[in-house]
């Protein structure tokens, strides 16, 4: 299993242990987007899978909505300095998605339905690290917060956890996303304040 970095399962931390290096806290739910938000049916969705090889495993809004479902609640730090604790979610983990796909890649690059695009290693998503979240404090996801689905994982900035999530593509290598191409950090630990590129 992956290590987990401080924060993840931070149930029996006190508040100020939680909140990572020049993080604070909000009560409200910023919104931040890289343009503007697209409208995404759900009679249109999909999301699609497909391995380093170009097999693909697509599932249909109704497909997705009968996987196996969980109520994450996680701890989110996004790289513009706020945290908010305690977010409560629900959503198909990773894993599941996963199960039935051969792969060697050892990269993830996570696709919107608006072209954005971010990149993670597959071992950062495994191992109930990361979800295709539907759901957002016992309602369905909005729009404006990547509804009908975005991408959560929690551990790591929250640019990585994109909006309108439309699928996902595994690599054998690296291959920068939308804001890592424009100067953030590759990774982004927020316990590491890796915000940007080295030189910034």
């Amino acid at each position: 299993m992956s290590a987990l970095t401080p924060g993840f399962r931070g149930h029996r931390r006190t508040e100020s242990d939680r909140v990572p290096p020049g993080q604070y806290l909000v009560e409200d739910f910023p919104v931040l987007s890289a343009g503007p938000t697209p409208s995404v049916a759900t009679d249109g969705w999909t999301f699609t899978v497909v391995n380093e090889t170009g097999e693909r495993t697509v599932w249909d809004w109704t497909e997705f909505n009968r996987l196996p479902h969980e109520s994450p609640t996680v701890d989110i730090h996004c790289v513009t300095r706020w945290s908010k604790l305690d977010t409560s979610w629900r959503g198909v983990s990773v894993d599941t998605l996963l199960a039935d796909v051969e792969t060697a890649a050892d990269f993830a690059v996570i696709h919107s339905f608006d072209g954005y695009t971010t990149n993670v290693p597959l071992q950062d998503i495994l191992d109930g690290q990361a979800w295709v979240a539907t759901g957002y404090d016992g309602s369905p996801l909005t729009a404006e917060h990547g509804g009908p689905a975005r991408f959560l994982v929690p551990h790591l900035y929250f640019w990585k956890s994109a909006k309108w999530v439309s699928g996902i593509t595994l690599h054998d290598e690296d291959e920068p996303g939308f804001w890592e191409r424009a100067g953030y950090h590759d990774y982004g630990d927020p316990w590491l304040e890796q915000r940007y590129q080295s030189g910034w």
